[in-house]
């Protein structure tokens, strides 16, 4: 792919250089960032003007399957927002597509992943022959095959599961509705839990929760925490890990069999694919691992 300059670059650039005096090493960044973005749009038939969000998100995963880092992406993406926001000025554009678009964050740590090897040990840990332990392995093996968030799991209720499809409905930050698949593993745990324990759990008393405590109520995500770091301690998992470990766990598991990103992050229910980038450098050391230890060149 070429680097393609156009003419609305260049007078971006000199505005930038009479209203803010930036220095020749910043525009000539710029410039190159804009003009890979223009060429890069126009082997798709785009035009730099015509460009939309989703798009631009596209534009952003190929960064990153690229090799681009996060630092270089961020400025580029500064420099985007610089120019969409010179367009919509100057009436060339109607509305800014890089408006509900995030910067990569920087620095952040990476979540802590489990290895598959330790995820079946934690789903295999509770004891399946008494209703809680029933219960918390329907529970563990739910979250993740779903990549729930913890809050999701717990107010789940009965109505948002549907066994035949096999999908349950979720609602996520802000409220939004995403249907996540089960799989057949986690499917089977369900209706065994719906079947053998969940009854014994609520004794009767009219409950729509689907997963709940002791007493027949929704569930604390503290006493969530508690039960997962005590099969946690059963499986001998030494590293401490939460509720939010498996979600990390599902995405880069995921990642690592070759789910492309655009689908976890609609299975996360992340509304920014940068938010989703963050499982990628986990997934891509574990192959570097795998790669050193299995390739007879490695």
């Amino acid at each position: 792919m070429s680097a393609l300059d156009d003419p609305v670059i260049d007078r971006y650039l000199d505005a930038l250089w009479l209203e803010k005096g930036l220095a020749d090493n910043s525009r000539e960044a710029y410039r190159s960032d804009l003009a890979l973005f223009n060429g890069w749009l126009n082997e798709r038939g785009v035009r730099l003007a015509a460009a939309g969000r989703e798009i631009i998100l596209d534009h952003l995963a190929w960064r990153l399957n690229n090799g681009y880092k996060a630092r270089s992406t961020a400025r580029f993406l500064s420099g985007l927002r610089g120019f969409y926001r010179y367009l919509l000025r100057e009436g060339e554009i109607a509305v800014d597509p890089t408006l509900r678009i995030d910067l990569p964050r920087l620095g952040r740590p990476l979540p802590k992943a489990l290895s598959e090897a330790d995820v079946e040990a934690l789903l295999a840990a509770p004891d399946v022959g008494d209703p809680l332990g029933l219960r918390d392995r329907a529970m563990l093996e739910v979250l993740y095959a779903c990549g729930l968030r913890v809050t999701e799991l717990i107010s789940l209720t009965l109505e948002q599961v549907s066994v035949r499809q096999g999908v349950l409905r979720t609602f996520g930050k802000g409220n939004k509705e995403r249907l996540v698949p089960l799989g057949d593993e986690a499917l089977h745990w369900l209706q065994r839990y719906q079947r053998e324990g969940r009854e014994l759990l609520i004794a009767g008393k009219a409950s729509d929760v689907l997963f709940p405590s002791q007493r027949g109520d929704q569930m604390t995500r503290q006493t969530f925490w508690h039960r997962i770091k005590l099969h946690a301690k059963v499986a001998g998992i030494a590293t401490s890990i939460s509720p939010h470990t498996l979600r990390h766990a599902f995405a880069t598991h995921l990642l690592n069999h070759g789910a492309d990103l655009r689908t976890v992050q609609m299975l996360l229910g992340h509304s920014d694919l940068s938010t989703t980038q963050i499982y990628t450098h986990i997934a891509r050391a574990r192959l570097q691992e795998l790669h050193a230890e299995h390739h007879p060149r490695g």
